[in-house]
């Protein structure tokens, strides 16, 4: 049974923020200024399987650095949005571009300029240390702080509905 109140079953679809939900909120910078990042292996776990069980799957992040793009299009990922000051034209011109309605989306941000992609989408998620007005207007909160396991928390309730979690041969590699 989900901990998430929807019928995950009908989710084709997640984007996800990177900065406080695939990585932490606290960002340390290289000598020459460019932010690092962290991110979780079991994030990194779940999104290579719903990748695989056909998920389409997207980061939308305002972030613009080279290692996001390779971490993600190593995972599979192919749909990349980086430097997105402004989220929700991102998000509309995906769903309509792979025929989307808003209940079968699942967005998961964490912070002021995630507000708008949220209202939009049939299933709002977000980390347990988002900002106060995310929270208030999210279907679902995780247990699990950004960059802690948030995208597994919600890929794997979404994968278990669909009956694809630990299914095939395809969920035991990477």
């Amino acid at each position: 049974m989900s901990a998430i109140d929807y019928d995950l079953r009908k989710i084709r679809a997640v984007a996800f923020d990177v900065d406080g939900v695939l990585s932490p909120s606290t960002i340390p910078l290289s000598p020459e200024g460019e932010p690092l990042r962290m991110v979780s292996i079991k994030d990194g776990y779940a999104i290579q399987l719903a990748v695989k069980c056909g998920l389409h799957l997207a980061i939308i992040t305002g972030g613009n650095t080279k290692a996001v793009k390779v971490r993600f299009e190593g995972l599979g990922m192919t749909d990349i949005f980086m430097g997105a000051a402004h989220k929700l034209p991102v998000l509309q011109e995906w769903m309509e571009r792979l025929n989307l309605t808003p209940d079968e989306v699942a967005y998961v941000g964490d912070d002021i300029p995630d507000l708008r992609p949220l209202r939009h989408v049939g299933l709002s998620c977000c980390p347990y240390d988002a900002a106060a007005e995310v929270r208030a207007i999210c279907r679902y909160v995780s247990r699990f702080t950004g960059g802690y396991g948030v995208g597994r928390d919600i890929l794997e309730q979404i994968l278990k509905a669909r009956g694809q979690w630990m299914h095939e041969h395809q969920a035991f590699g990477w």
